[in-house]
């Protein structure tokens, strides 16, 4: 018994989600191992360095903590990437969150309990604010989201470096500025283990994936966000109203993008000074497209990104160039989005094939089924109730009786 297109179909999608990756990965080592032989430098032993030091049990606690703020800056990038907006603001929005939900927790009066879910709050209300800007200018005066945003990255910059001022709403210790210090029962709890201690804000980023995958995968509002990313001329005759789609996915990314900023303030430091960390919401960017704005894809790239930063810093030492990490960075993901695309259009080109071979199938079998039904002409048969044995219809006829 033949399989059914359908299954057919279904066998070569998941083929091609295997293949994607695999060609990806193996496109990069190649290219990776080249670039570096070219340098004069081995990178069998590179890879061996890099296995063996990123495998190690504090290795691993250092990976996770790092992954943490990079996925939740993924994941605030995808939203826009899901409806064909180029948020390219998410580090001036967790870096403005961040600092107002530090000054804020800071001045509170009540307990720590209470604290936690205020900050939180502050800071997705301050990031969906600073994002919200670009979704609005988008969709009412037609203003580029790219160009807002990064605008709105040197306005927030320049906002945090007037209050964050000693005097104004921070402090001095020595050379570092900074906010007033959350009390320690605001710091979020950790995971204690042998080799070190995993951030709990891993739930945060744990719970905001799920969340990210049940509303943008599984109901209608994502499914008409989906459709004004693929055709807002289609959306809009489908009654879906693409200018507040626009503003509520900017608020929505800009929400998500006010909690990159909370595991380093609430799990690390405590406080937001002129040292807090820059530039995860650039990097943000290259782990949405590495993991293809996928839930568990970009954790997966989140982890890597992790990886190569904490391996390349063994690789240094060993005497490789700094620069190393930064050239696999971009080979990956450029490997990535190229054979990515590479696969889906040969996908979709055999696909095509195969549902042209079964309609075509079909109609070859068409004419050939009707005519196996139709009734039966030739003489001798019993036809109408009038006719003859002959096939006559003539009242007289001595076989008519």
């Amino acid at each position: 018994m033949t399989p059914s297109p359908l299954r057919r179909i279904d066998r070569e999608k998941l083929l091609l989600g295997f293949a994607a990756p695999a060609l990806a990965l193996a496109t990069a080592f190649v290219i990776i191992s080249l670039v570096m032989s070219l340098t004069g430098q081995n990178p069998f032993l590179a890879f061996q360095i890099m296995g063996d030091y990123g495998t190690k049990a504090d290795s691993q606690v250092w990976i996770i903590n790092k992954a943490i703020p990079y996925y939740l800056s993924a994941v605030a990038v995808a939203i826009g990437f899901r409806m064909n907006l180029f948020n390219i603001g998410v580090d001036g929005q967790y870096q403005v969150a961040a600092f107002f939900a530090a000054a804020v927790g800071g001045y509170l009066a009540f307990s720590g309990t209470l604290r936690i879910p205020f900050i939180l709050i502050t800071a997705m209300l301050v990031g969906a604010i600073w994002a919200g800007i670009a979704g609005f200018l988008k969709a009412t005066r037609g203003v580029s989201e790219v160009i807002s945003t990064i605008m709105l990255n040197a306005i927030g910059g320049a906002l945090i470096g007037y209050l964050l001022h000693d005097g104004r709403l921070a402090e001095r210790t020595q050379n570092i500025v900074h906010t007033p210090y959350l009390p320690e029962s605001t710091m979020f709890f950790t995971i204690d283990t042998d080799a070190g201690r995993i951030y709990g804000t891993i739930v945060i980023a744990i719970v905001a994936g799920l969340a990210y995958w049940y509303l943008l995968g599984r109901t209608r509002f994502g499914f008409d966000l989906r459709s004004v990313g693929e055709s807002e001329s289609a959306a809009r005759a489908g009654g879906v109203s693409v200018k507040r789609m626009v503003i509520t996915a900017m608020v929505l990314s800009g929400a998500m993008a006010g909690l990159v900023g909370m595991p380093t303030l609430l799990n690390d430091s405590g406080t937001f000074g002129n040292n807090f960390p820059g530039g995860i919401g650039f990097m943000g960017i290259a782990i949405a497209l590495l993991g293809r704005n996928h839930a568990i894809g970009m954790a997966f790239a989140a982890l890597l990104w992790a990886f190569l930063e904490r391996t390349g810093g063994r690789l240094n030492f060993e005497g490789y160039n700094q620069e190393i990490v930064g050239v696999m960075q971009g080979i990956i993901v450029l490997s990535v989005v190229i054979a990515y695309e590479l696969v889906r259009r040969w996908g979709l080109r055999r696909q095509q094939r195969l549902v042209g071979a079964q309609l075509a199938a079909r109609a070859a079998a068409a004419p050939a089924a009707i005519g196996a039904g139709a009734p039966a002409t030739t003489p001798g048969t019993t036809g109408d109730r009038r006719a003859g044995k002959n096939g006559s219809d003539d009242p007289t006829d001595p076989e008519v009786s």
